[in-house]
């Protein structure tokens, strides 16, 4: 299987079950559009309905769904994407996942400071994952 050898390190890290959906909604994908970059932006938009990033890896997300503006307006929308972290969450979800990667300060955020500090810290711990 094709998405199975071009799999990114952070998919290899979460449960099978993201990489299957990952896999699936990338193999679709490139049947439709052809290999690249689309067909990549594809599986991880149907990834990111169903699983949420928290550090170096995807965990299942409370509540399937939109994880940011972005993705509940469709592509075209003129807003950034959360990169992974589900916006939509509660601010307890949020802070819960801060907690779990030691944002320092979270307890004085607001939600959408949350989201980005959480996008921060993933960022860094892909980062360190790499480096091993």
């Amino acid at each position: 299987m094709p998405a199975r050898e071009d799999m990114p390190d952070t998919i290899r890290r979460s449960p099978k079950k993201a990489q299957d959906t990952w896999a699936k909604a990338h193999d679709s994908a490139v049947e439709q559009y052809g290999e690249g970059e689309r067909a990549r932006r594809t599986a991880y938009a149907t990834l990111k309905r169903s699983y949420e990033k928290v550090g170096d890896h995807w965990e299942p997300k409370q509540r399937k769904g939109p994880s940011d503006e972005r993705a509940a307006r469709g592509r075209q929308a003129p807003v950034p994407t959360a990169g992974g972290v589900d916006a939509h969450a509660s601010k307890a979800h949020l802070m819960d996942i801060a907690k779990r990667l030691d944002v320092s300060g979270r307890s004085r955020m607001t939600k959408g400071e949350l989201v980005e500090a959480i996008q921060r810290a993933n960022a860094q711990q892909t980062r360190r994952s790499r480096q091993r």
